[in-house]
Parts: C-alpha cells; structure tokens; sequence
C-alpha cells in the first residue's frame, strides 16, 4: 500500500466530490500495490512521457492520473468524464476506445493548463 498524495488540480477537483465518491477514490487509490501496478491485466493504464512512468485509472466517471514516486503515488490529475469528452470534442481528438490520447500533444498542453488555475 502506499501513501497517497494530490497536486492542487486534483485536491480540488477531490473536495467538489460528493464524501462517497471522496472515500471510494481514497480507498481505491490506497489499496493499490507494486504487485497491481505492474501487473500486465491489470485496469490501470500505463505510458511513459519524459522519461517519466504515469498511471490511468477509472473510477466510475473520473480519470485518475498519476505517478509513483517512491513509496507515495502522486495524484496529478482528476478529470471528470465530461470535462474529458469536452476536451475531446473542443480538439477534435479521436474519442473512440482505441484512441491513444496521450501521444497527442494538445491532451498535455490542456493538463498543463489546470495547473494554473
């Protein structure tokens, strides 16, 4: 199990939820394990950007980003199901399920821009 953090965009995003959702991601994002993680059939996403491993994880209508950074998982990002689909229309990204999103540079470009919010 690791420790669990969030950047500003995702604590945010974390304290608009409703507490079921709150406790559901909570215990979702703590009970995973090294073992999970790289585990080949497992439903967490995995690509590489800079060098660096991120994860992608579902839960329920969310998108959890993040990367593991020793013993703690680092939550970047938290995009509602509907800021996401907006995002893909707005773009004109391929929304299917074999869309690889994250090779597109415009997807990093707009995350970057919650940051400054």
């Amino acid at each position: 199990m690791f420790q669990v953090t969030f950047s500003e965009q995702s604590l945010s995003i974390l304290n608009d939820l409703p507490q079921n959702d709150q406790l559901k991601l909570m215990d979702t994002l703590s009970s995973l394990t090294n073992t999970i993680l790289n585990e080949s059939e497992s439903d967490i996403g995995k690509f590489r950007r800079d060098n660096k491993l991120f994860y992608r994880l579902r839960i329920d209508d969310l998108r959890i980003y993040f990367e593991k950074v020793d013993i703690a998982l680092h939550c970047l990002y938290i995009l509602p199901k509907n800021s996401l689909n907006d995002f893909l229309f707005r773009c004109k990204l391929p929304s299917s399920e074999k869309a690889v999103l994250e090779n597109h540079q415009s997807f990093w470009d707009y995350l970057e821009s919650l940051k400054k919010k």
